[in-house]
């Protein structure tokens, strides 16, 4: 007995009668489907069955064809069988995402825009369309150097992030040390071609140094993550100065202009530990936000006073809020891990504002 589907399919199944020697009928199915969704719809003849036996078997299959039963038979074949070539690029995909640490990007993708567009804001009578495709390879640049950072470091604290964070691609197995040192090489040079291809010898030695303090940040035997004072200003010096004056100034030789100092509120990423540290990194956050308020407050003429005020009283009274929380939920890790979150928060709060006070 075959039954077919519709003619868009190429789904259908077969069934054989035979008889045994006990005098019993023996039945099995044997399906062939290919792919796709097809209706199956029963056949109205009654089908030639060579079965001597059990004719009470035979009544039904001819009683169940003149009913006209209609069967959907949806298949997704391909989801199962799909090629594993598409499998492994996805997979990779994956890998690579996660290696650029995401967080961290779009901390970089914030900033630069930010202090793009304020420098844009100041002299909108200079901005020019080939800028923004200038401006567009230099915050690739940014991600490639950002990503060769945070990936070298993957590579020597695979032993750490197997019990902190084993997520992480090569800590989890999807991506190999090796693949992991072709990709942060890789960023590396296409980072340094852009910058050197693009924004002068300064800026090209600026990249430089970030990439040199990224390196002794993670590798032996240097490996200044070891030391917390060193550590923190390495941080700083490439999260706070070097990514901020840095995009600023060639913004500006890009316009034509020459660089000048402003006054300008930096936020440091916090790292969170213990409860000492905890309230440390909040107290020292909590400062910046009270500086601001008093700097608006007295120096009317460089900021917008309004909203100076009012943005960072409510991002103050959200870390005061955030921390008694954490306080209150006694560190745990969950606890831990929404206060980094909202952290790297009014990192980005931050920069939103910028353009505007």
């Amino acid at each position: 007995m075959n039954l077919p589907f519709s003619p868009c399919s190429s789904v259908g199944i077969s069934a054989n009668y035979t008889n045994s020697a006990s005098g019993y009928s023996k039945f099995s199915i044997k399906p062939t489907c290919k792919a796709g969704c097809s209706l199956l719809k029963s056949s109205k003849k009654s089908p030639s069955l060579n079965v001597q036996n059990h004719k009470s078997f035979s009544r039904n299959i001819q009683i169940a064809h003149h009913r006209r039963h209609s069967i959907w038979a949806c298949s997704q074949v391909g989801a199962a069988g799909s090629d594993p070539l598409l499998n492994k690029v996805s997979q990779f995909k994956d890998a690579f995402w996660r290696f650029l640490r995401p967080h961290t990007i779009r901390g970089t993708a914030l900033g630069s825009v930010s202090l793009v567009t304020r420098a844009l804001v100041e002299n909108p009578n200079l901005i020019r369309w080939p800028l923004f495709l200038k401006a567009f390879s230099g915050l690739l640049a940014l991600i490639c150097g950002n990503g060769y950072i945070v990936g070298i470091n993957q590579i020597y604290d695979v032993g750490i992030d197997k019990v902190n964070k084993p997520y992480l691609p090569i800590a989890a197995g999807d991506l190999s040390e090796r693949s992991a040192w072709f990709m942060v090489l890789l960023l590396a040079v296409v980072g340094l071609l852009i910058v050197g291809m693009n924004f002068g010898p300064f800026i090209t030695g600026l990249y430089c140094l970030g990439l040199f303090l990224g390196t002794i940040y993670s590798v032996p035997p240097f490996r200044m993550k070891r030391y917390p004072v060193i550590a923190f200003l390495i941080i700083a010096t490439v999260r706070g100065f070097l990514l901020n004056y840095g995009v600023y100034y060639a913004t500006r030789a890009a316009l034509g202009l020459s660089f000048e100092w402003r006054f300008q509120i930096s936020t440091l990423a916090t790292k969170l530990g213990v409860r000492n540290i905890a309230f440390l990194g909040s107290g020292l956050l909590l400062i910046n936000y009270i500086g601001s308020i008093l700097v608006a407050i007295y120096m009317p003429q460089a900021f917008k006073r309004s909203l100076m005020v009012a943005a960072h009283l409510i991002l103050a009274v959200s870390l005061t809020f955030q921390t008694w929380l954490l306080e209150r939920a006694n560190f745990t890790k969950d606890a831990i891990s929404s206060f980094y979150r909202f952290i790297w928060n009014l990192f980005y709060a931050e920069y939103i504002i910028f353009p505007f006070i």
